[in-house]
C-alpha cells in the first residue's frame, strides 16, 4: 500500500528540482540576453561608424518611403538633414535624369554634381536602402577622355582634310577664273557660275560637318516624343524619295513614349541615314524607317533594298572622311555615331551586296 506522505515528499523534491533548473535556465537566459544586448550595441555602433565613414551616401527607408536613417555623406550632398522626410517627394525636385543610364544630376549649392543611384529592398520587406555615389570627377574624366580621343582623331585627319578642302576650292577657283578671263554667252556663264557655286557649297558643308565632328557633343536636352520626330522626318524625306521614284514607308510603335536629348542633333543623325538610303537606291527601290522601344532604349532602323555595301568597306564607314560617293564629305556617319553615343547608344549596320542595308541607331531612354 502506497504511503501518501511519501508521495507528497517526492512531489515536493521534484518541484524543488524543477524550480532550481528553471532558475538556472532563467539566469543563463538573462546572461545570454545581456550578452546579446551588448553585441547589438556594438554592432549598432560599428554600423553607425561605418555609415559615417562611407564616402557614398546611404539612406534607409521604411515601407512608406520615409527616411529612417541617413549618413553624413548623403546629407552633405543635399545640404539638409533627412531624418523623417518623404524620400520620393524630396528627390522629385532635386535629382534629374541624365543622358547616361543610371546617372542623375544633383544641384548642390549652385554646383551641378553627378551621382549614381542604387535602390535595394531590405530582406525583411519593411523598407529599402538607397546608395548614392558621387561620380562627378569620373564623369569629367570621361568627357575629357572623349574630347582627347576626338582631338587625336582630328590630328590624324589633318592631311585628309587638306586634300578634301583643296579639291572643291581648286575647282571653284578654276570656274571663277573662267568667268573672269573669257567672254561667254549668258548660258555658259550661268552653267560655269552654277558649278562654282556648287563647289563652294560643298566646301561649306565640309567645313560645317568638320566643326560638328570636332565639337562632338550635343547642345541642349529636352524631352520629346519619338513618334513626333519620326513623323517630322517622314514628312521631310518622303517627297525627296518620291521625286526619285522610291517607295518610303515610316512606322513608329512607341506611342506617347518620350526620350530626353538634343532633338536637333538626333534628327540630323537620322536624316543622314535616310539620305544615305536615298542615295543608295535606284528608281523602284524601297526605304523602311522604323522606330520602336526596346527595354530602356529607343531603336531607329533605316533599311533599304538597294545595292548593299561590300563587307570590306563596312568597317570603314564610320571613319572620318571615308566616303563612297564623289560628293560626300565622309563625316556624316561619323557625326551620327557621335550623336548616338552622346545619348548612351550607338549605330550598327547589317548589309549584304545585292540585298540592301539596314542601319540601326539606338538611344538610351534617359537621353
Amino acid at each position: 500500500m502506497t504511503d501518501p506522505a511519501a508521495e507528497d515528499r517526492l512531489d515536493a523534491r521534484q518541484l524543488a528540482d524543477a524550480f532550481r533548473q528553471f532558475s538556472l535556465a532563467s539566469e543563463a537566459l538573462t546572461g545570454a540576453y545581456a550578452g546579446l544586448q551588448t553585441q547589438v550595441g556594438q554592432l549598432t555602433e560599428r554600423l553607425s561608424v561605418l555609415m559615417g565613414a562611407l564616402p557614398a551616401g546611404v539612406v534607409v527607408l521604411d515601407r512608406d518611403a520615409r527616411v529612417v536613417q541617413a549618413n553624413k555623406a548623403v546629407e552633405s550632398m543635399f545640404g539638409v538633414g533627412l531624418a523623417g522626410i518623404h524620400w520620393t517627394d524630396f528627390c522629385a525636385g532635386r535629382l534629374a535624369e541624365t543622358e547616361t543610364p543610371g546617372e542623375w544630376q544633383l544641384d548642390q549649392g549652385g554646383e551641378t554634381r553627378r551621382v549614381t543611384r542604387v535602390d535595394a529592398p531590405l530582406e525583411s520587406g519593411e523598407g529599402r536602402i538607397v546608395l548614392l555615389t558621387d561620380v562627378t570627377d569620373a564623369h569629367r574624366m570621361r568627357l575629357a577622355a572623349e574630347r582627347n580621343e576626338r582631338l587625336a582623331a582630328m590630328g590624324e585627319m589633318v592631311a585628309g582634310l587638306a586634300h578634301q578642302l583643296r579639291t572643291p576650292l581648286s575647282a571653284a577657283l578654276l570656274y571663277t577664273a573662267t568667268l573672269v578671263q573669257q567672254d561667254m554667252g549668258p548660258a555658259d556663264k550661268e552653267r560655269v557660275g552654277s558649278r562654282a557655286l556648287e563647289r563652294l557649297r560643298h566646301l561649306e558643308k565640309l567645313i560645317r560637318d568638320m566643326l560638328l565632328f570636332a565639337r562632338g557633343e550635343t547642345l541642349g536636352r529636352e524631352p520629346f516624343a519619338i513618334c513626333d520626330l519620326v513623323a517630322e522626318l517622314a514628312q521631310t524625306l518622303e517627297p525627296v524619295a518620291r521625286a526619285r521614284g522610291l517607295r518610303f514607308d515610316a512606322t513608329c510603335t512607341c506611342g506617347d513614349t518620350r526620350v530626353v536629348g538634343d532633338r536637333k542633333a538626333i534628327a540630323g543623325a537620322l536624316t543622314n541615314l535616310l539620305e544615305n538610303a536615298v542615295q543608295a537606291l535606284d528608281a523602284g527601290g524601297t526605304i523602311c524607317f522604323r522606330a520602336e522601344q526596346d527595354g530602356m532604349q529607343a531603336r531607329f532602323r533605316v533599311a533599304d533594298d538597294g545595292r548593299g555595301i561590300d563587307p570590306a568597306l563596312q568597317s570603314r564607314l564610320f571613319e572620318p572622311f571615308f566616303t563612297t560617293r564623289p560628293d560626300g564629305t565622309g563625316l556624316g556617319l561619323a557625326i551620327a555615331r557621335g550623336v548616338a553615343r552622346a545619348h548612351g547608344g550607338d549605330i550598327g549596320i547589317e548589309s549584304e551586296p545585292g540585298r540592301g542595308s539596314t542601319f540601326t541607331l539606338t538611344l538610351a531612354m534617359g537621353g
